[in-house]
């Protein structure tokens, strides 16, 4: 399958690795089409990564994952393009966290709370099929659900129930995940971003990301 991953950070290179791993033809995208981190990931890939503009990526693609940063997401896709977005598969993995104090990160007010990032871009661009997912995890256990032992979580919503099948079959086949727990709409991504405040601070108390939720009933 042809996927773009939108973004040159751990996120992106994570999933992106993976998904050359198992076979998948992967194009990077970033701003420019000689960015030093797109350019350095290709390099022991194969033939089956390449990296371009977010442009490329996005045409490129049957299947998108949004890793950028999530404060400059919604720039990120309009580089993309509307045209190249649309009919497609949007992953979106990133969680709108504002840095400008330092650490530990708060939520973007313009992103959370009667909103989402998530919401935000089904909203810009409503020809897409926006699913928010793995948004609630290290980027390492992203790819591979045993890397935290036992029994825990993964969260998915969007409102295209075919989208989101196709999204949980990839989960399930090529990430390893088990347990998953569907959200329902796009809303639900208001949620999944608002748990990230608390994963921070069981991270600092952690002082590892390698944990995950599991929903007991």
């Amino acid at each position: 399958m042809k996927i773009g991953i939108l973004g040159t950070g751990m996120v992106g290179n994570a999933i992106g690795s993976k998904l050359v791993h198992l076979g998948h033809e992967v194009k990077m995208g970033s701003r420019t089409t000689d960015n030093a981190k797109a350019t350095e990931w290709v390099k022991d890939k194969g033939p089956h990564a390449t990296h371009g503009t977010f442009a490329d990526a996005a045409a490129h693609a049957a299947i998108i994952f949004n890793c950028t940063s999530g404060g400059v997401s919604l720039e990120a896709l309009k580089l993309a393009g509307e045209e190249n977005l649309k009919g497609k598969i949007l992953i979106d993995v990133a969680n709108p966290l504002d840095f400008s104090n330092g650490m530990p990160p708060s939520l973007i007010p313009s992103l959370s709370n009667t909103t989402s990032l998530g919401e935000e871009i089904q909203k810009a661009y409503p020809k897409t099929k926006v699913v928010k997912t793995l948004n609630t995890m290290n980027c390492f256990l992203m790819c591979d659900s045993s890397a935290v032992p036992g029994e825990h979580d993964i969260f998915v919503c969007g409102n295209d129930a075919n989208a989101k099948e196709i999204v949980k079959s990839m989960l399930m086949e090529e990430f390893g995940w088990k347990s998953i727990v569907d959200l329902g709409d796009i809303s639900g991504a208001r949620g999944t971003e608002m748990l990230l405040p608390i994963w921070i601070r069981l991270y600092g108390i952690n002082q590892s990301p390698n944990f995950n939720f599991k929903i007991v009933k």
